[in-house]
Order: structure tokens, then C-alpha cells, then sequence
């Protein structure tokens, strides 16, 4: 799998299956560069039609998971400057019929939607604690989704 933005990590998944049922690895810390290893791990659920963002990080770098249940169409645009790709945008399906652990650098915005017919599960592993050590800083996030005149809009 291919990302035509510059930094944007992506590793297919593979699905360990037996009679008990299966396994997948999200992510190993050998095969993360160190900017990358995760602080922290949650998991989110998304209904149906439903999409997470459009938001950015100016420090934070998340390591997303898609494994299932459901299909996400994930969005990326890269807004930093510096960058190569700097106004580029790529979309990708990933999920239940084609897992993979994406790593989203600090100034790429991105958003994902459900677009599968049940709830889906995404594990997302960042390199930055939520609100800081004791959750005692401001929330890494630039919000675009809440701004209704933002260059970033999901199809």
C-alpha cells in the first residue's frame, strides 16, 4: 500500500486466524522509528455514516489501526509548508477486508468516515499523552471540522 503524501506510514496487517478465532498485530516498537513510538492507546468506535475530523496535530503523530469490523474511508491532506506534498490529498479504504496500521505525521490533516453498514473499530497508538503528563496541557488539535469554511471536506 502506497500514500502519495510525503511521510504518511502505511503497513498492511496481517490476520492470524484458527479455530478460536484470529489475531492481528497493530503495531511492533521494532518497526516504528523512535519520533513514532506510542505514549498512549485507545480505541474508538464509529457508527455507520459517521466521520471522525477533519483535524490536525501541530505535535502529535497518531498510529492508527483499521482491523474491523466495518470499512473506513480514511482522508489526508497535507498542510505543512515544508513539505513536498505540501496541498496534496489522498483517500484510502481500510478495515475489515483490508487492514493496516497508518501513521499520520504531525501536520497532515486527516478524517475518517465508517462507510461499512456496521459499528467499526479503530486503535489508535500516539506519541503524545492526551492534554499532556496528567492530562495537564491544552488539547493537541486543530479543530477544521468545526470551521464550515475549511478547504478540508470529506466527499
Amino acid at each position: 500500500m502506497k500514500c502519495d503524501i510525503e511521510g504518511v506510514i502505511i503497513r498492511p496487517l496481517n490476520r492470524f486466524s484458527d479455530p478460536r478465532g484470529w489475531l492481528i498485530e497493530l503495531f511492533r516498537h521494532d518497526e516504528l522509528e523512535p519520533e513514532y513510538h506510542p505514549a498512549m492507546g485507545y480505541v474508538s468506535m464509529t457508527k455507520p455514516g459517521v466521520a471522525r475530523g477533519p483535524h490536525e496535530h501541530v505535535d502529535q503523530a497518531d498510529c492508527f489501526s483499521f482491523v474491523g469490523p466495518s470499512v473506513f474511508r480514511l482522508y489526508l491532506w497535507d498542510n505543512r509548508p515544508d513539505s513536498r506534498t505540501c496541498g496534496g490529498k489522498a483517500t484510502l479504504e481500510l478495515g475489515e477486508q483490508n487492514p493496516a496500521m497508518v501513521i499520520v505525521p504531525k501536520g497532515i490533516v486527516h478524517a475518517y468516515r465508517n462507510i461499512g453498514t456496521v459499528d467499526g473499530l479503530v486503535y489508535n497508538a500516539p506519541n503524545r499523552l492526551y492534554k499532556g503528563e496528567g492530562y495537564r496541557e491544552s488539547v493537541d488539535e486543530i479543530r477544521h471540522e468545526d470551521n464550515p469554511h475549511s478547504p478540508f471536506k470529506l466527499d
